[in-house]
C-alpha cells in the first residue's frame, strides 16, 4: 500500500458473568460479552500483527466454559483470515502482542519467523521466569523464544516515520504496551491492549484487581490519554463489543 492500512480480524470472544475482578461493580455496566480482536497493520514498509487472539485451537467448538461463569468462543482463526487476504503467517514482518495473557497471544506460536517487538519488563517475566507469573500460560508463546526480537525500554516507531508507534503502559503486566497508528484518511488511531476493558472503567478509572502494578496502570492511563489529546486520537477500548460491531472486518480495511 501507499499509506498505511489497518484490518480489523475477529480472534474470539468472552462472557463474563461476574465483573467485579475487573475493578468495577455488577451493577456499574450491563456489559458481560468482550470482543477478542488481532490487527494487522500493513504498511508500507512492512506488516505487523498486533495481538494474536485467543487460541485455535478452540475454533469451532462453540462456547468453551473456561471456568464457572465464564466462557469463550472462537469461530474462525486468525491464519484463516489472513489467508483471505492471500496472507500467511511467514508474510507478517513483525508480532507485537500488548501484553502476554491468554487472550492476546493465542496464536503466537504460528509466528515464529516474525520479528517480536515487546518491552523488557514483559519479556523477562514472560520468557525468564514464567512461573513466577501464574496469568502467563508459556505453553501458548513458547515458540516466540527463539523468534528475532527487539527488546523495547519504553516507546518504539515501528517503521521510523512516526505513523506506527508502540507506547509503552505497563501496570496491567510488567510490560504492558499500546498501538498507535496514524492513519491517511481514519485519522490517528490508539488500540488500548488492556489499559481498559470497559467504557466505564475509562470514565472512572477503575483498575483491575489482577493488575501487576496498579500505581503503574494509573500513570499509564495518564500517559496515554495526554498522549490522546496531544494527537487528537480517537481510543480503540481492543475489549469493546458494541465498538467492535460496528467496525469494518478483514477484508475491509481502514486506512
Amino acid at each position: 500500500p501507499d499509506s498505511v492500512r489497518l484490518y480489523v480480524m475477529d480472534c474470539g470472544s468472552l462472557h463474563i458473568d461476574d465483573v467485579s475482578a475487573f475493578g468495577l461493580s455488577n451493577e456499574e455496566t450491563a456489559v458481560r460479552d468482550l470482543f477478542v480482536p488481532c490487527y494487522l497493520v500493513d504498511h508500507p514498509d512492512g506488516r505487523l500483527l498486533w495481538d494474536a487472539g485467543l487460541a485455535p485451537s478452540i475454533v469451532g467448538l462453540g462456547d468453551v466454559e473456561m471456568q464457572a461463569g465464564m466462557t469463550m468462543r472462537y469461530d474462525r482463526s486468525v491464519i484463516d483470515q489472513l489467508g483471505d487476504i492471500g496472507l500467511a503467517p511467514q508474510d507478517i514482518e513483525y508480532i507485537a502482542l500488548s501484553h502476554m495473557h491468554f487472550d492476546h497471544v493465542g496464536a503466537a506460536n504460528s509466528f515464529p519467523l516474525s520479528h517480536l517487538l515487546i518491552q523488557k519488563a514483559e519479556y523477562e517475566a514472560a520468557f525468564q521466569s514464567p512461573d513466577e507469573h501464574p496469568v502467563f500460560n508459556y505453553d501458548l508463546y513458547k515458540e516466540l523464544a527463539d523468534n528475532p526480537r527487539t527488546i523495547l525500554e519504553g516507546d518504539h516507531d515501528v517503521f521510523g516515520d512516526s505513523q506506527v508507534l508502540i507506547l509503552a503502559a505497563p501496570g496491567h503486566t510488567p510490560g504492558h504496551q499500546v498501538l498507535f497508528v496514524n492513519l491517511r484518511e481514519t485519522g490517528p488511531l490508539v488500540l488500548s491492549g488492556d489499559l481498559y476493558h470497559f467504557r466505564f472503567s475509562r470514565a472512572h478509572k477503575r483498575i483491575p484487581i489482577f493488575n501487576t502494578d496498579a500505581a503503574q496502570t494509573v500513570q499509564s492511563m495518564r500517559k496515554i490519554e495526554t498522549f490522546l489529546d496531544d494527537r487528537g486520537a480517537t481510543l480503540w477500548i481492543e475489549h469493546d463489543k458494541a465498538l467492535a460491531d460496528t467496525l469494518k472486518k478483514l477484508p475491509l480495511y481502514y486506512q
